[in-house]
């Protein structure tokens, strides 16, 4: 097993969303099939590039694999959305905490398998995919060009999931914490008191009588 750690000062307050890699890239990968023919493709995006043009980028991708017309629309929208998704995190707070997370490798890259498993620091904002991917290649003397790249993209998969998890963890404690401050408002006069007045504000709704009893 590979260990993949950087020495970084975790913090202990929330961060806003970002995939936890100097470059804050996003992976895209399309899977497309049309009339029987098929394009598939994974790649990092620059969001914040403003000379990078979905629709430009998706023509220039049919004329250079001399894919049918109407690849250009599906490869543009395909793009589109799964960028819309990563903006819809941006400005969110997530908390990664002294998280050292397992990243497993299992993907095909022309004829060659490759599996492995190592460790990466969450809380290394410094980190970089494509070097370590670069790295990863030469020490195992891999030649060809295709297969650094897909495991960049592997990575950045993972840690972008990783990091959705963290914000919807983080929203979730915000709600919890905001719930158990509601409930504090409305001490028991006396046994069962609580009950009875949460299910006068709120309906007869168990979740909430029983986290007041926890």
């Amino acid at each position: 097993m590979k260990h993949h750690t950087a020495a970084s000062a975790a913090s202990k307050n929330p961060v806003k969303f970002r995939i936890p890699t100097a470059d804050n890239l996003v992976p895209i990968r399309l899977d497309i099939e049309i009339d029987g023919q098929r394009f598939r493709d994974a790649f990092t995006w620059n969001p914040s590039d403003p000379d990078s043009e979905v629709v430009v980028f998706a023509r220039r991708t049919v004329k250079d694999l001399k894919l049918p017309p109407a690849f250009v629309t599906q490869i543009a929208q395909s793009i589109q959305s799964q960028l819309t998704e990563f903006q819809s995190f941006e400005g969110q707070d997530m908390y990664n905490g002294e998280k050292i997370v397992p990243i497993k490798l299992d993907l095909r890259v022309n004829h060659m398998l490759i599996k492995d498993q190592f460790l990466w620091d969450l809380n290394n904002f410094e980190s970089d995919p494509e070097e370590f991917a670069r790295t990863f290649c030469r020490d195992l003397r891999i030649e060809d060009p295709e297969v650094g790249p897909a495991i960049a993209v592997a990575i950045r998969e993972q840690l972008y999931e990783i990091a959705i998890q963290s914000v919807a963890s983080t929203r979730e404690t915000r709600i919890n914490k905001k719930g158990r401050r509601g409930a504090e408002q409305f001490p028991a006069s006396k046994a069962g008191g609580t009950a009875v007045d949460l299910m006068k504000l709120f309906g007869n709704k168990s979740s909430a009588i029983r986290k007041r009893r926890e």
